[in-house]
């Protein structure tokens, strides 16, 4: 693509050929469009010398930068031109591209809506915490949301692999710092609101807002909101994407659309009742606890909003499988007691997480779990308090303590469960709490769910609760 076409009338030399984008100047080579961004710990703009050095022919930078030996793309949001550029360049993406916001449940839900397409006889992906997943194959990004330059290469990758549909996770973060613009949304879903990622975003109304952009700004003008209706802050994304003349599908208890009339808990699983365009659906779920039922509703509206039939998209829910570290039953004890890994790092989710599992508890319910460094330290007593309230026995570990020292993070989750046992060593701390389980009794292991590392410092030493917890109960 020739700089002209991709900014017309701007300038420079229009003859020039435009051969990829770059956000680190470390990547860029000549004919590369550079990216200078303000972070919130580098300064993008002070690289833009280095980027021109390396053959950078344009820089899309705010207009008080200094851009010489290049074209300078002056824009007071640079990361949304950025983004709307990128997105020029490596387009055509899938046909059908959804995403999904919200503090929980972001990860489950685009992976089940991935599921049912293909059950549908689409060629389908998702994009997440898990990665780039197809039904032939998962590629490991690192991010929840990676960064635009990376999300729409993949995107276009998929697409020319042949790829129709997509659903991806759409993150506070990837929100706030425009990652996921230029591809075009025909529906969003939103899960639920709670406490995370403070650290970055300061407090909840910004945490909010940054969330609330999906459907303010990157939804499709003629796309469709799918909203679980039962958590509180559901209103105001209704409220957003009724004013933009969106299409409103609301899932749940109080779902219009689908409605959650019945749940019933199974050995492995879930008998549900829908309503549907009049008409109850009786379907099992083959996976525990409300609120994969609430991500499974969430991918079913997703689907259905994007052409899918109802009743077949319902029906195909009980086909769905387990999603990576997303209470999944890693091991089952010497002594009969199974133990389950999930994602679960905030209050809430810990507070879901027990609650999914109880009914099939006969004894007591084990919780192994810790809090991250670097992060929100105010959710950290709230985890333990959490824990205290629904788990029988619980034991403080570390969990991807990163710079801070790990001691101090497991006493400001002690704060809300001080009669809890700590054993930092997360190994140790598994071991023991599948050793004292009993035939009756079920262990959780949360936190890191799906991640294979454990962050001390500045290393990221190797970890997998899955696979610890099978070591142990071996």
């Amino acid at each position: 693509m020739k700089l002209a076409q991709l900014v017309p009338g701007a300038g420079g030399d229009d003859a020039a050929t435009v051969t990829g984008f770059a956000i680190d100047h470390r990547k860029v080579a000549p004919g590369t469009v550079f990216g200078a961004f303000e972070g919130a710990r580098v300064n993008g703009e002070d690289f833009i010398p280095a980027a021109i050095e390396a053959g950078a022919i344009a820089i899309v930078a705010r207009p008080e930068a200094r851009v010489e030996g290049a074209l300078h793309i002056a824009d007071a949001n640079p990361r949304e031109c950025f983004a709307r550029l990128a997105a020029r360049f490596f387009a055509p993406f899938p046909g059908t591209a959804v995403a999904v916001t919200g503090t929980n449940g972001k990860t489950s839900s685009v992976e089940m809506t991935r599921q049912l397409w293909r059950l549908a006889g689409h060629h389908a992906a998702s994009i997440g915490t898990l990665g780039v997943t197809t039904a032939d194959d998962r590629v490991t990004t690192g991010l929840t949301t990676p960064d635009v330059v990376t999300f729409l290469s993949n995107v276009a990758g998929l697409a020319r692999e042949g790829v129709t549909h997509v659903a991806f996770e759409a993150s506070s973060h990837g929100l706030s710092q425009y990652r996921t613009e230029g591809l075009p949304v025909r529906a969003a879903a939103f899960t639920n609101l709670s406490r995370d990622h403070l650290d970055y975003h300061g407090d909840m109304a910004a945490y909010f807002t940054a969330k609330l952009r999906l459907f303010a700004q990157v939804l499709s003008d003629d796309g469709a909101a799918v909203v679980w209706a039962d958590d509180q802050q559901s209103e105001r994304v209704i409220d957003i994407a009724r004013e933009r003349g969106n299409r409103v599908f609301t899932v749940g208890e109080h779902g219009d659309d689908l409605r959650l009339i019945a749940r019933e808990p199974t050995l492995l699983g879930q008998g549900l009742t829908i309503r549907a365009d009049g008409a109850d659906h009786r379907v099992t779920l083959p996976l525990i606890g409300a609120y994969q039922a609430a991500n499974a509703l969430i991918a079913a509206g997703l689907v259905i909003v994007t052409g899918g039939d109802a009743a077949a998209t319902i029906a195909a829910l009980a086909r769905l499988q387990p999603v990576r570290g997303r209470l999944e039953r890693a091991a089952i004890s010497a002594r009969g007691a199974p133990v389950y890994v999930d994602y679960a790092h905030t209050a809430d989710a810990l507070e879901a997480a027990c609650a999914a599992l109880r009914p099939h508890v006969a004894g007591r319910l084990i919780l192994v779990f810790g809090a991250g460094g670097d992060r929100d330290t105010g959710k950290r007593a709230l985890m333990g308090a959490a824990a205290a309230a629904h788990a029988d026995v619980v034991i403080v570990t570390d969990d991807n303590p990163r710079s801070e020292d790990p001691a101090a993070i497991r006493a400001m989750v002690l704060e809300g469960v001080p009669h809890a046992r700590e054993i930092g060593d997360r190994r140790s701390a598994i071991a023991a709490a599948v050793g004292e389980a009993q035939a009756g009794d079920i262990v959780l292991i949360a936190g890191k769910g799906h991640e294979q590392g454990q962050i001390v410092g500045d290393l990221v030493l190797p970890f997998d609760d899955v696979a610890v917890a099978r070591e142990v109960a071996a």
